[in-house]
């Protein structure tokens, strides 16, 4: 039975790898712009009049993972929207015998393979542009963390919204404030308290701390670390519970 689970999982997500494969190159290249343009304009450009330890580019780049982390693995699950609106396809992973969560736990890492993807290629980009940070292990899991969270966020948004309109308002509303507000290019204690207070609970503010602290110090931030790890749980309960609705 256990057996059947993790095949099943296996199999979604290996649909998901060979499309992937496919496009791994336009994917890759696609990817590569948004980050120059962050490490060039922030990191060489603005970076330059700011006044931060160890340099503005060291503190960049952790809060840029955590962004692109975010943004890629968010949308990495979004196109099974499509699967349920468009395309039908849906429908026939619901009719089969598969497993029902091992179809979501399967989509949910077919997103999160995309923000590591992407990840890797930013980190690649911020050491030639004169990053000194450090991959640690902890860092490593942080991050995976962190895509597989938004990647089931993004699948919970593809079950319950109708049309791409309402899927942009989601980026507008939701993950593109958290892009600027949430220590990643600047400290959240830098704004208001109170408003430093709501930022600093969002799970993206989460992972920039930790991922700041482990990439430039090697400090491993438990409390952050529990409240991503809540946040994981919540979401994987939400996409998990939107699925089974649309089965039953």
């Amino acid at each position: 039975m256990l057996a059947d689970f993790f095949y099943d999982i296996a199999t979604v997500c290996g649909r998901d790898f060979l499309v992937l494969k496919r496009r791994l190159v336009k994917f890759i290249l696609s990817r590569m712009v948004a980050p120059i343009l962050y490490l060039v304009a922030f990191g060489w450009g603005l970076g330059r009049n700011i006044d931060a330890s160890g340099g503005y580019m060291d503190f960049l780049v952790p809060g840029l993972l955590a962004l692109n982390s975010m943004n890629i693995s968010f949308n990495g699950a979004v196109p099974v929207h499509a699967e349920r609106i468009y395309h039908k396809s849906l429908e026939e992973y619901i009719m089969s015998p598969m497993n029902p969560t091992a179809f979501v736990i399967g989509k949910i890492f077919g997103g999160a393979a995309r923000g590591l993807i992407s990840s890797a290629v930013l980190l690649l980009l911020a050491f030639i542009f004169g990053a000194n940070v450090n991959l640690t292990l902890f860092a490593a899991l942080a991050l995976f963390v962190n895509c597989l969270l938004f990647s089931a966020l993004g699948f919970f948004a593809a079950m319950k919204i109708d049309t791409y309109e309402e899927m942009g308002q989601v980026n507008t509303y939701i993950l593109l404030p958290m892009s600027f507000l949430c220590g990643t290019f600047f400290s959240v204690n830098a704004l208001p308290a109170g408003i430093s207070a709501v930022i600093s609970l969002l799970p993206l503010t989460q992972t920039s701390v930790i991922l700041r602290e482990a990439m430039t110090s090697g400090e491993i931030m438990f409390l952050p670390c529990v409240i991503l790890l809540i946040y994981l749980i919540f979401c994987f309960y939400i996409a998990k519970k939107s699925f089974l609705d649309l089965v039953e």
